[in-house]
């Protein structure tokens, strides 16, 4: 039953959810080619880790920044980003935006859900289903649903076998999320030591998305300092070479050591410069 609900969403409001008029991500597709302006997500630790070089802060300036910000923080109102708030349960991104919690300006949430214990083992085994409540709150309060489904929600589904990055696409979680979603977010980190393994998950997931919604904004996921070998600066620029085309931007993430990425190396603000500054625009 999971596994069909993953597939075709099953909820009256399946077809329903289309980006807001106005807010992040309704601008169409769009890529990182030549000449188009680029997307950028970091979190407010990363942006202001990454500011402290004039150089990348000119370069974001010229792009589009989503600041993600944690349930109390406040944006650091640099490089024009536009705040988002993320949650990775339903029910929280639900008390804040009914209870008017979010910061003053913020146009966007994110949720992101994963096999983790912040996201309920409900949401885990559908979360095309908690994708759809949670769009069903920020239409409500005009705002635009950014959803950055992790590729472990596929070992949730009953059957799973397989490349988790392959089950994933089986599932088509991209595009059932897609259609509720103005911006989805592909979390492919765990695949940017090998760039034409990225590029075949990225363009996959992207076109997978495209189809269901041709208005959604697509971004992957990009890490310095992922769980297992060291990254270096060539993996991740050819990662993004890989796979520009197919998307309008990235989530740029320099995670550190702790309860929500407690295999994470020591943090890498250096390479998120060095991406930033040759690929921001």
């Amino acid at each position: 039953m999971a596994v069909t609900c993953v597939l075709a969403g099953c909820s009256a409001h399946s077809g329903a959810g289309r980006p807001a008029s106005s807010g992040p991500g309704t601008t169409g597709p769009g890529t990182t080619g030549p000449g188009a302006r680029s997307t950028w997500m970091l979190t407010r630790g990363a942006l202001g880790q990454v500011l402290t070089d004039p150089a990348v802060a000119a370069r974001l300036e010229a792009a589009r920044v989503y600041e993600i910000l944690t349930p109390g923080q406040q944006p650091l109102a640099a490089a024009g980003a536009e705040p988002v708030v993320t949650f990775s349960a339903v029910s929280a991104l639900r008390q804040a935006v009914d209870g008017g919690q979010l910061p003053a300006g913020t146009r966007a949430v994110l949720y992101d859900p994963e096999v983790w214990p912040y996201t309920p083992v409900t949401e885990q085994r559908n979360p095309v289903r908690a994708a759809q409540q949670a769009a069903a709150v920020t239409r409500a309060h005009h705002l635009t649903l950014i959803v950055a489904p992790a590729l472990d929600l596929a070992t949730a589904q009953p059957r799973s076998r397989g490349p988790l990055w392959r089950q994933y696409l089986r599932l088509n979680l991209a595009g059932a999320i897609a259609r509720v979603a103005g911006v989805i977010e592909v979390q492919a980190q765990s695949l940017e030591r090998e760039p034409q393994t990225y590029r075949a998950f990225v363009r996959a997931a992207a076109a997978q998305a495209r189809a269901a919604n041709p208005h959604v904004t697509v971004l992957a996921g990009l890490s310095t300092n992922p769980p297992g070998p060291v990254v270096s600066g060539q993996q991740l620029a050819s990662a993004i070479q890989a796979s520009r085309a197919a998307v309008s931007g990235y989530w740029l993430n320099i995670p550190g050591p702790g309860p929500r990425c407690p295999a994470c190396n020591e943090p890498r603000p250096d390479l998120a410069r060095q991406m930033l500054g040759e690929f921001a625009s």
